[in-house]
């Protein structure tokens, strides 16, 4: 009892324990040294939780938010680039444009020669009886649709067509046009371009060689507005040989046209008793003086008819149906 008590507080080495106390000893040790392990293990797997700090949030700036557009906008804006895209709507701003200028043009003008928007030129209105001139620059031609065509009381009543042109040049569309305007119930009468450096007999027998004249057609015409560069006598003298064939060969006294300026310079005065046909456009009259007796009047060169795909002459006959019938071939 007195050896233990003396031994308190005394350091023990291993080899003064006994087996017991050895033993207790070694398995303290064993599960200090195994909970140090596992304590080791668990800081190296479960990292340290850091401190945090609280973080001002950057402020974005407010961004500007695009307004979206309705369904409505949308269908509306894509129409309007669609129109804008058609071909058909530049030709209703042309037609528009064109008839606005039209009505501000004719205001104050004269009353008797306006604008008819269907053929899309000013027309006299003194004159009922209406007509126009072709040649192939017209190309095929319905004529039906030319007949039918109509504006307040304006409608083509007869057309003068191209047959030849000096001793050589016969029109291509000349037959044709011959023969399906009188089916359409248009008045006819051909033409033949005169060429002065070419004999003008030679020249009306040539036209007679592809013309033939029936009861009821415009007289023959001859159509002389240039000297073909010879002199205005020498153009006189075969335009006399021309008339005087064509009147022996068809007893039918020929038509002059020409152009105001080039009959005033060239023919006045020398074959005053032939009808006459002259061309002075965009005019509200034609005026020559009391002198000078005219039958038709091609006032416009660009007048637009149905049936016919380019502009082409429109006339007018001084007179009235009776006038008219009575100039006829009969």
């Amino acid at each position: 009892m007195f050896s233990h008590i003396s031994t308190i507080g005394q350091k023990r080495s291993i080899k003064d324990m006994t087996w017991i106390e050895k033993n207790s000893y070694r398995l303290a040790k064993l599960i200090f040294q195994f909970l140090n392990k596992q304590a080791l293990f668990i800081s190296l797997s479960v990292p340290a939780a850091k401190k945090r700090f609280p973080v001002k949030k950057k402020l974005s700036p407010k961004r500007k938010t695009k307004k979206k557009f309705s369904i409505k906008w949308k269908f509306a804006i894509t129409g309007i680039i669609l129109m804008l895209l058609s071909p058909f709507y530049y030709g209703y701003v042309l037609k528009g444009v064109t008839s606005a200028f039209h009505w501000i043009r004719d205001v104050g003008g004269n009353p008797n020669y306006r604008v008819y928007k269907s053929f899309d030129i000013r027309i006299p209105t003194n004159y009922k009886i209406h007509g126009i001139d072709v040649s192939s620059y017209q190309g095929k031609i319905d004529w039906q649709k030319v007949k039918n065509m109509r504006e307040d009381s304006v409608h083509i009543s007869f057309a003068f067509i191209k047959a030849t042109e000096g001793v050589l040049l016969v029109d291509p569309y000349f037959q044709r046009n011959w023969r399906e305007a009188p089916k359409a119930g248009i008045t006819c009468g051909a033409y033949h371009y005169f060429r002065p450096r070419f004999n003008g007999k030679l020249q009306a027998n040539f036209f007679l060689q592809n013309v033939k004249i029936q009861k009821g057609d415009l007289p023959i015409v001859v159509d002389i507005e240039e000297l073909d560069g010879v002199q205005p006598a020498k153009m006189r003298g075969e335009l006399k040989d021309f008339f005087k064939q064509i009147q022996i060969k068809s007893k039918v006294k020929p038509i002059i046209y020409s152009g105001l300026k080039f009959y005033q310079d060239n023919l006045l005065g020398y074959f005053d008793d032939y009808p006459l046909w002259i061309a002075h456009y965009y005019e509200p009259e034609l005026s020559l003086g009391n002198t000078i007796t005219w039958k038709f009047w091609q006032h416009s060169d660009e007048a637009k008819v149905n049936g016919i795909n380019h502009v082409v002459d429109f006339d007018v006959f001084n007179g009235d149906s009776l006038a008219f019938k009575k100039l006829l071939v009969h």
